[in-house]
């Protein structure tokens, strides 16, 4: 047995998303200027190489278990070109992971702007750098001006499925076989598929997808290992309605067993009084209300004829923390928010902050204690 070989271990003894905490927990968009926020407030995540490696340590002193970058190659526009800034994914996690020790780390991919044998080994050297933490979040695409800046058309809502269907079988062919493969499809076409050295996790990395239409929904539920759940109503029926029928899907119709995870933005403050003003003072006041009105166009195509006070609403959540699950109060509130969430039958939740850096370390201080003694942890 050659020493690479040696190395290969199964993921659940490697990587932290595999552990059995009640709720997992990670960071979602610390690649991106701006992070999530999308205002004008001081105190905002400035996208630099020190910003971004603090908030990767915060998160690992409290053994966040996901690290979740945003692939984003252009901003939305208005004054603050929200998100246009930012560290590509892939490089993003290599130099986070060599930096870190503990959490898990993500790179996204869209899948028609890399070829699969490059991101097959991209993959595979980070999950070695990592020592086996690296996993994958895959998007089909969705963004019609970036998709257009490598030159090609953003194809139907189907075609970006199939196309990602085959673009997944030939990544987890080049991280299984050890021999040469041929694959023909419609949209790739691989002579003697080669990769060495494989990546450490066996059987391959963890695969994440966020598919929320139904076709999207039996993608991940069939190709992925973890979905990642929007939630179009904060109620907490629908949520865990939603979180059921995804974890039903994936058992009935594929056999199989998912992780399900969501996202939510958290405002904190001593009392309830002061996060509301908090809140008041970033989203109502100082959000960028342009930026935030082309980003909802641009991902949502009916979004012109939605009522308006459904697309305000909407629009409020995205400038609050790119549309996350709202935990809005003290301490002890925002415990009793992931509490909730975990009780929707959630695997994990990616958090945000709209003052990245300083209120994460609050956060640290003064929520996470209050997290632990509540056995989520």
């Amino acid at each position: 047995m050659t020493a690479n070989a040696m190395l290969r271990q199964d993921r659940r003894n490697t990587n932290p998303v595999f552990n059995d905490r009640k709720l997992k927990l990670g960071t979602f968009g610390t690649n991106l200027d701006r992070g999530c926020a999308i205002s004008t407030i001081d105190g905002v995540l400035e996208i630099n190489w020190p910003n971004t490696l603090e908030l990767a340590r915060c998160s690992e002193e409290m053994e966040f278990e996901a690290l979740v970058p945003i692939g984003r190659w252009h901003g939305f526009g208005s004054h603050t070109n929200f998100n246009g800034p930012g560290f590509e994914c892939f490089s993003w996690a290599s130099a986070i992971g060599a930096s870190t020790k503990y959490s898990g780390i993500f790179a996204t991919s869209h899948v028609p702007t890399i070829h699969p044998v490059m991101a097959a080994k991209q993959a595979a050297t980070i999950d070695h750098v990592t020592n086996g933490r690296f996993a994958l979040n895959i998007v089909t695409g969705w963004n019609r001006p970036e998709i257009e800046m490598f030159g090609s058309p953003l194809m139907e809502h189907d075609d970006r499925y199939n196309c990602a269907i085959e673009w997944l079988h030939i990544l987890k062919q080049l991280w299984t076989r050890d021999e040469p493969f041929d694959f023909e499809g419609k949209f790739y076409n691989i002579k003697k598929g080669y990769l060495q050295p494989k990546p450490i996790q066996r059987p391959f990395p963890a695969v994440m997808n966020a598919g929320g239409s139904e076709r999207g929904q039996h993608f991940a539920a069939k190709h992925c290992d973890m979905v990642y759940v929007v939630f179009g109503s904060h109620d907490f029926a629908d949520c865990k309605a939603k979180v059921d029928a995804y974890r039903e899907l994936a058992r009935k119709e594929y056999g199989r067993e998912i992780q399900i995870w969501s996202y939510a933005y958290v405002v904190q403050g001593e009392t309830e009084k002061e996060a509301r003003a908090y809140y008041d003072e970033y989203v109502n006041q100082k959000g960028d209300w342009d930026a935030a009105e082309n980003l909802v166009n641009t991902m949502i195509a009916n979004a012109k004829t939605l009522p308006k006070e459904v697309l305000a609403e909407m629009k409020k959540h995205f400038i609050a923390g790119w549309g996350g699950y709202p935990i809005i109060g003290t301490p002890e509130q925002v415990v009793d928010g992931l509490i909730t969430m975990s009780k929707m039958g959630l695997d994990g939740t990616l958090l945000n902050w709209p003052r990245y850096v300083s209120d994460q370390r609050w956060f640290q201080k003064h929520v996470y204690p209050l997290v632990q003694q509540s056995g989520l942890r």
